[in-house]
């Protein structure tokens, strides 16, 4: 079987050479983005480079006028980020965990994951960091709660912890202050594991409700739609009356979101389908209506339809067209507001997270982005805040952005870095 698997894999990298000859030079990115055709790979590109870390000294490349420094180091996969009212800095510490391979492309895939350290043991475990003297380094270190089940989102809400761990969400009473919490806590939505893991959380404005991204358990509805129940979707829990359910669906992987201040919508990044090509179709930053259905699995991009999955002409007629496309398999994972005057030569918008893509023959991603808004919508293209997290050759990586939030003293980003093991500070230089 390991040789077989072996053998999968070295096929797989000649397919990325050849793919790569005729990928599209212009990636997929905004309002009205050029989306090449689909072209269904059979077996699909698999490219990851090889995790490294960073070396002593080495820091990721800021924008002109930024300066970026470690807040937090030697953690264990860090991938999501809350910052308290209090000043004090939330790390969620979890990893995917790989189940039995089903073929020999998930061995080879496996394999590869575990090579990028996208796979492996999980800490299960949220740790709390404090920057008491302001220097921007946290200097104290405290484990906030543990034995959890692949925490990911986190949320306070008048005198309620909420974790969004892969299996549903979870309460706990947490006093002003408290560096730890203890107990079980109280599970109050369940959700199917599996799959797409992550469960990010974010609260309303006013603390009534409670959002959770959900992404689906496959790639197109592999194992039919029955067992994507309640999946790819954002859910709605009512912290009142305790009703939870589906807000919006038809989003692949919904991972980030964020609230746009001057209409009071919801935004998320959703990472899209794979198998097509490396710019097709494209990631995407999207307001998130009530009800509103995005497409997946029958369609992309409003109603392009994905020939591979049986359709339903209904459900891609009323399908949604994304905002802002950000290109093909960037993996945009975090996400999070960004007001005017918290770095100097970037507005307001939107700030994400791209983790990298694995199913291109060129890598994309790897980079955290900002795309300005006015008048509540994206209004310009792209610009890179952070980058270098991958050696020019493509053959490895020093860090992966994730989770992103703009720190305590308003002036300054903080971002997870899963591969890096780090929290990276971004600020004036």
């Amino acid at each position: 079987m390991e040789f077989m698997a072996r053998a999968t894999a070295l096929v797989g990298a000649a397919m990325v050479l050849a793919r790569r000859a005729a990928a599209p030079r212009d990636q997929a990115v905004g309002g009205a983005p050029q989306i090449p055709q689909a072209r269904a790979q059979g077996i699909m590109t698999l490219k990851m480079p090889t995790a490294q870390g960073w070396a002593p000294g080495q820091v990721p490349k800021a924008a002109a006028g930024l300066k970026v420094n470690a807040f937090a180091t030697d953690l264990l996969h860090p991938r999501w980020i809350e910052v308290l009212p209090n000043g004090d800095v939330l790390v969620a510490e979890a990893l995917q965990q790989a189940g039995p391979p089903k073929s020999l492309m998930d061995r080879a895939v496996q394999a590869t994951m575990r090579r990028a350290r996208a796979i492996g043991k999980s800490a299960n475990r949220i740790t709390l960091w404090r920057d008491a003297d302001g220097d921007g380094v946290a200097e104290t270190r405290k484990v906030f709660v543990e034995d959890q089940r692949q925490p990911f989102g986190m949320a306070l809400v008048n005198g309620t912890f909420y974790v969004g761990n892969t299996d549903g969400i979870v309460a706990f009473d947490c006093a002003e202050g408290a560096d730890r919490l203890e107990g079980p806590g109280r599970k109050l939505v369940d959700f199917k594991p599996g799959g797409h893991w992550t469960r990010s959380l974010i609260a309303s404005p006013d603390g009534r409700y409670l959002y959770a991204g959900v992404g689906s358990l496959s790639n197109i509805g592999d194992e039919g739609m029955e067992a994507e129940e309640g999946r790819a979707a954002i859910w709605r829990l009512d912290l009142q009356t305790g009703e939870a359910g589906i807000f919006a669906s038809g989003l692949r992987n919904p991972v980030g979101t964020a609230w746009e201040p001057q209409t009071g919508a919801l935004w998320t990044v959703v990472n899209e389908r794979d198998g097509l090509g490396d710019e097709t179709p494209p990631d995407y930053l999207t307001h998130v209506e009530e009800g509103g259905f995005y497409g997946w699995p029958y369609c992309y991009w409003g109603q392009i339809v994905d020939d591979r999955v049986p359709q339903d002409p209904q459900l891609v007629a009323r399908a949604i067209t994304p905002d802002y496309a950000l290109g093909g398999h960037t993996a945009s994972l975090g996400l999070c507001w960004m007001p005017e005057g918290t770095l100097p030569g970037f507005g307001a918008g939107m700030v994400i997270g791209q983790h990298g893509s694995w199913n291109r023959s060129t890598l994309s991603g790897y980079k955290l982005i900002f795309v300005p808004f006015e008048g509540g919508k994206p209004s310009g293209p792209p610009r890179d805040i952070l980058w270098g997290f991958l050696s020019e050759d493509e053959k490895v990586s020093y860090g992966r952005p994730v989770g992103v939030a703009v720190g305590a003293d308003g002036r300054s980003l903080l971002m997870a870095d899963d591969v890096g093991d780090v929290i990276w500070r971004v600020t004036a230089a």
